[in-house]
């Protein structure tokens, strides 16, 4: 048992520097790829990427290393900006890795300064020529957009029960301590934050914007909850 253990012990102690240098060798991979992107250093991306490469972008196209290449060009002038990549997860398994990094941006936009983060997965495949990536994915992370404050009077108008079309739900909005706060079939209340005077999200779930209705008169006639190009309509009772 003793040798056994011993065994396990020494191939743990062998297998994990290999790991480690892989881990940091597809890290400093990523990263010189990532720091090609605004000088347009199109000799970086395909050293590093397969020619069976299945690349699907945060604006929902999808391409092969012949595609994605042809995107690598210098940024025009007037834009410049620094990524710095950090390793979230890793996974080894034979001579092949996944890792998921977050892309941190900065960007500088004609004289104002942006960030963005993104989330990027990546499958890799040790070649004999070195780690090559096969598979990447980019999702945009997102964030809450910047909140207006409304005087309680005109957040007052949006008080009320709301409910969906030929249907059951309801939502219940009601103006308490300055803030409108809305409850979905009577669980616990969210604060709504105003983006615009008739567009509000609930913080941390920013991917759904609550956009008021009116009719001729002016009169609050109900809400939509958008969802990319797609709205929930939701009708004013009371």
């Amino acid at each position: 048992m003793k040798k056994v253990l011993y065994a396990i012990c020494v191939v743990t102690l062998l297998a994990t520097p290999a790991l480690a240098d892989d881990r940091a060798v597809i890290t400093q991979q990523e990263q010189e790829m990532v720091d090609a992107v605004a000088s347009g250093g199109v000799a970086v991306w395909d050293k590093y990427l397969d020619p069976d490469l299945i690349y699907a972008e945060e604006d929902g196209s999808y391409k092969g290393k012949a595609e994605m290449l042809k995107e690598i060009q210098p940024l025009p002038k007037g834009l410049s900006g620094e990524i710095k990549v950090v390793l979230l997860s890793y996974r080894e398994d034979g001579n092949t890795a996944v890792a998921l990094f977050r892309q941190v941006e900065t960007e500088h936009y004609f004289g104002q300064t942006i960030h963005a983060n993104y989330l990027t997965n990546t499958t890799w495949k040790k070649r004999a020529d070195g780690w090559k990536q096969i598979e990447g994915q980019v999702l945009a992370e997102r964030t809450d957009p910047p909140s207006i404050a409304l005087p309680t009077a005109e957040l007052q108008k949006f008080a009320g029960t709301y409910k969906l079309r030929d249907s059951e739900p309801t939502y219940a909005l009601a103006v308490t301590d300055g803030k409108l706060m809305g409850s979905k079939n009577g669980r616990k209340p969210a604060e709504w934050k105003a983006e615009t005077r008739d567009v509000f999200f609930i913080p941390g779930d920013n991917r759904i914007r609550k956009i008021f209705q009116y009719d001729a008169n002016g009169k609050v006639t109900g809400f939509v909850e958008r969802r990319e190009s797609w709205d929930i309509v939701w009708e004013k009772l009371s």
